[in-house]
């Protein structure tokens, strides 16, 4: 994909890093013009450019649109030209440039975004299945168990032994499933009230969650955020064996995922309130919610084999 090896070198740092950016190619020019086509450049969220892609009658239109691909996850196609085309292209957007030149270039801009991150608790079937199908799903999967053993979870990116995840490493905030199921349920739930992230799971029946999650509140935790604890997990399909619930709980992340997409907005803190520095004085938009299990004792994780 890259020719130069030094650029080829920052994306492998930007990724390793788990920096998001945007790689802009020339596909087509017409002269004069600086840049050719198969010229490429790395944008990141801030703006800075790696490599060469045309000069400052350029770079803007680029930064913009390649702001906008990191946000709402697209591929876009740019035409930068000194003048109005007459005949615009629906799939092109068009970008006027005050160069004197007179030449004009199509630049696709492809986000590169992290993975998501799954922060899993627990290592039960239900966590060893779960793990799995997370992976290629397309999940950087990090498993916290004081018991998670390596031969148990081959896909898992990262193995914590215990279920202080100070040490995780997770690309952004991270959507966390609690899947201890019977082993260690509280400290996992306390554990998982710790993570900054718009997400919480927890695999139980609802009538062991409500238990549960009237312990925490006992123990002080925030009732807001211990309240939009998710349980039963995932959605409801009638699952009943530990790999048919881990296809439910990861059809939820899936529809978590695709929701936040949607609608960007600031993660959950520990407390359960949005983190920016102004969340105090506005209101927190309201996202699009996934799809939520019907609450009973009955079908999804709501069996007793999910208990």
């Amino acid at each position: 994909m890259f020719k130069d090896r030094a650029l080829a070198d920052k994306a492998r740092q930007l990724e390793a890093d788990h920096t998001p950016y945007a790689l802009a190619t020339v596909v087509r020019c017409k002269p004069p013009t600086s840049a050719q086509p198969g010229y490429k450049a790395l944008v990141t969220a801030s703006g800075d450019i790696h490599g060469w892609i045309g000069g400052g009658c350029v770079q803007p239109a680029v930064i913009k649109t390649a702001k906008q691909a990191l946000r709402d996850g697209q591929p876009q196609l740019i035409r930068v030209s000194p003048v109005e085309d007459e005949h615009p292209d629906d799939d092109v957007a068009g970008f006027k440039s005050a160069c004197y030149s007179g030449g004009s270039l199509d630049i696709f801009i492809e986000p590169m975004l992290s993975r998501p991150a799954l922060l899993l608790f627990g290592s039960s079937e239900v966590a060893k299945s779960l793990a799995t199908l997370a992976h290629f799903a397309g999940f950087a999967v990090t498993v916290a168990s004081p018991a998670a053993e390596e031969a148990s979870f081959p896909w898992a990116d990262q193995i914590i032994a215990g279920f202080d995840t100070d040490d995780a490493r997770c690309s952004g905030a991270p959507l966390v499933v609690v899947a201890t199921q019977g082993k260690g349920d509280q400290a996992a739930l306390q554990a998982a009230l710790g993570v900054e992230t718009y997400y919480r799971a927890f695999i139980a029946s609802k009538r062991k969650a409500d238990k549960l999650k009237q312990l925490l509140k006992d123990k002080g935790h925030d009732p807001q955020a211990v309240d939009a604890i998710i349980a039963p997990a995932g959605l409801a399909i009638g699952a009943t064996s530990p790999e048919e619930i881990a296809v439910s709980v990861l059809a939820g992340l899936v529809a978590a995922r695709h929701a936040e997409l949607a609608a960007p907005a600031e993660p959950l803190s520990p407390d359960g309130n949005a983190t920016s520095a102004d969340a105090t004085t506005a209101p927190r938009p309201q996202r699009p919610t996934a799809p939520r299990p019907n609450p009973t004792e009955s079908g999804c994780c709501g069996s007793k084999a999910a208990t």
